[in-house]
């Protein structure tokens, strides 16, 4: 299986880094893992809605761009539906069991995702009512992804 994160905004924070890698590590026996960091959009901070919708429309752009077609993705959006850590695993199961061995998680940048992207997505996933840092997401995107893989091999990990 082939997992992509396609993610907005470069990670900087060393201790993030750390544990990304050493979940990206611990995934590698069971998929191909993948990180896309693409340029965030520079804005100030004071945007209009129509200012807002312009920076989430050419991120959007950037993340389709990476996005091949027979690609099933799953957008992370707070409007998304939450899922416990078995339900995501059978999802995977059931994707790598009808043959969509190519997966993307995207994750969008501080404004979130352009409604092409959400267009585009199969799935939207949400992890919390709360906001998250995007950077933060990330870590926790790895680590629920390796947790599904343990828990469709059966493997201990998951309590």
């Amino acid at each position: 299986m082939n997992i992509s994160i396609i993610t907005i905004g470069k990670l900087k924070e060393k201790y993030l880094k750390q544990g990304i890698e050493e979940y990206v590590k611990r995934l590698s026996s069971y998929a191909k893992i993948e990180i896309i960091e693409l340029a965030d959009e520079k804005a100030p901070e004071n945007l209009s809605a129509a200012e807002m919708e312009m920076v989430k429309e050419k991120e959007g752009i950037r993340i389709l761009e990476k996005i091949s077609d027979d690609t099933h993705v799953i957008a992370l959006a707070i409007q998304g539906k939450m899922k416990s850590s078995e339900e995501l695993a059978k999802e995977i199961d059931r994707l790598a069991t009808y043959g969509k061995s190519k997966i993307a998680f995207i994750i969008g940048g501080s404004l979130g995702l352009s409604d092409q992207v959400m267009k585009r997505a199969n799935d939207s996933l949400s992890f919390s009512k709360m906001t998250f840092p995007h950077q933060l997401m990330r870590l926790i995107l790895v680590e629920q992804v390796y947790r599904a893989f343990r828990i469709n091999r059966g493997e201990p990990y998951h309590k």
